[in-house]
């Protein structure tokens, strides 16, 4: 049963969220510099600390604008890694632990 990538990210996907992350990386932009410049040259700031940071506030808030500082402090790390010789490796499922089950899997245990 194939699916159109279109309808799929209809329900799985939020433009909404990415529009609410791109606004606050241009305010970003202007009340702390170029990433660049905090994440490559000079260092100053710890994008995997403000996620940490971030998570917590959310959780104690459920204030859900920290979600978006997570996504955006993620994005940070992928583009300006702080873990020497970080690199993108496409993974199969298992190589993470998930917390929870999947319906799909739940759907498929007894088959």
């Amino acid at each position: 049963m194939s699916k159109p990538i279109e309808d799929i990210l209809k329900t799985e996907y939020s433009e909404r969220f990415d529009e609410i992350r791109k606004n606050m990386m241009v305010m970003s932009y202007y009340k702390y510099g170029s990433m660049k410049d905090n994440y490559d040259k000079f260092k100053c700031m710890d994008a995997l600390g403000n996620i940490e940071k971030r998570i917590q506030k959310y959780k104690e808030t459920g204030n859900t604008e920290f979600l978006a500082d997570v996504a955006n402090f993620a994005m940070i790390e992928f583009m300006y890694p702080s873990i020497e010789g970080a690199r993108y490796t496409p993974t199969d499922s298992g190589a993470c632990d998930v917390a929870g089950f999947g319906i799909n899997e739940v759907r498929n245990f007894d088959k």
